[in-house]
């Protein structure tokens, strides 16, 4: 039972370390926190959790943006047990848990997960209107015997030094920086490239026939997609990892639609992938996407690509599947 939807499937048996928000990308500022409470929760035997949401409360409360995710609940749940967490929490956040007082929260971790330290960030808040800040929550602890343990931001080391400390890493700060094309920001933030998955679904067959297939991806319509254009990373077939080209965007040379296709041309591999599952890890923009004068130049550029996205892959470093 290593990922629910509800605390009601939990069974308090053993003490529990636990940490609550929205982990999406588990990026490195979540990675600090993790860390530091699996190695406390090891010390003392304690089993390791992390209570999430979805959708994430930002998205109920504010606008909701389109294309918002890093992750899908399961992607970040593996992630999250890669670390080490032994049980992930994916709770709804309806109008009933948004309306939850603070203190009826902390009874509910109590009796469901035998809660013995919570590890929380600085600036946390659970409850109607964020009122269980981290000094009610210790003074909660106080009463009923657990503890409260707060990690710093994770901040990025700034570029002069003598321009201090750099900005804390946030999922935010990510998302903004693939929408603008800064990939390995993005990357170097999330501490592993950033990853699109999907089945292979039938396309129009027109990288084939201009000697370049690729897989289709049929991705996730939540996730945040980088900028358009073509990037350089690997794709996961059957746990086995290859160099792959990677097209994000319309394809205006071949098409006039406004439809975002997610396309990787797998090198040297040509076989039937269709309805496989593939992931796709991004590790270096090549170019943005651009229009051709023929389909002679595109063809010429895309052989260019390949060779580039080849070289990539040979010097990027072997990140786990």
């Amino acid at each position: 039972m290593p990922h629910v939807d509800s605390l009601a499937l939990v069974t308090p048996d053993r003490p529990t370390c636990l940490t609550i928000g929205g982990f999406d990308g588990v990026h490195r500022g979540h990675q600090q926190v993790v860390v530091s409470l699996v190695g406390a929760a090891s010390r003392r035997h304690f089993r390791t959790a992390v209570l999430s949401f979805f959708p994430l409360p930002k998205q109920v409360v504010g606008n909701g943006e389109p294309r918002f995710y890093l992750t899908s609940p399961d992607d970040r749940a593996r992630l999250l047990q890669q670390l080490g967490i032994d049980l992930v929490v994916t709770l709804p956040f309806d109008q009933q848990l948004r309306e939850m007082r603070a203190t009826d929260f902390v009874d509910l971790l109590l009796e469901r997960l035998d809660l013995r330290e919570i590890w929380v960030g600085p600036d946390f808040a659970l409850g109607y209107q964020r009122e269980g800040d981290v000094d009610f929550l210790k003074k909660q602890g106080q009463a009923k015997g657990f503890e409260v343990c707060t990690v710093d931001f994770f901040r990025l080391a700034a570029g002069n030094p003598l321009a201090g400390r750099g900005p804390i890493v946030s999922s935010s700060l990510i998302r903004q920086a693939l929408r603008e094309g800064r990939l390995q920001d993005a990357n170097h933030w999330l501490g592993r490239p950033y990853r699109i998955a999907g089945q292979v679904v039938h396309g129009d067959q027109r990288g084939r026939s201009l000697g370049f297939p690729t897989a289709n991806l049929s991705v996730w319509e939540e996730q945040v997609m980088p900028a358009r254009g073509v990037y350089a990373g690997c794709a996961w077939l059957d746990n086995e990892r290859r160099p792959a080209a990677v097209n994000i965007g319309v394809r205006p040379t071949v098409t006039a639609g406004e439809t975002l296709t997610v396309e990787a041309h797998l090198i040297d591999l040509d076989c039937d992938l269709y309805g496989k599952d593939l992931a796709v890890d991004l590790y270096a923009p090549i170019r943005p996407e651009f229009r051709f004068d023929s389909r002679e130049a595109l063809t010429a550029q895309m052989a260019r690509d390949v060779e580039e996205a080849r070289q990539v892959f040979l010097s990027a470093p072997a990140w786990g599947g």
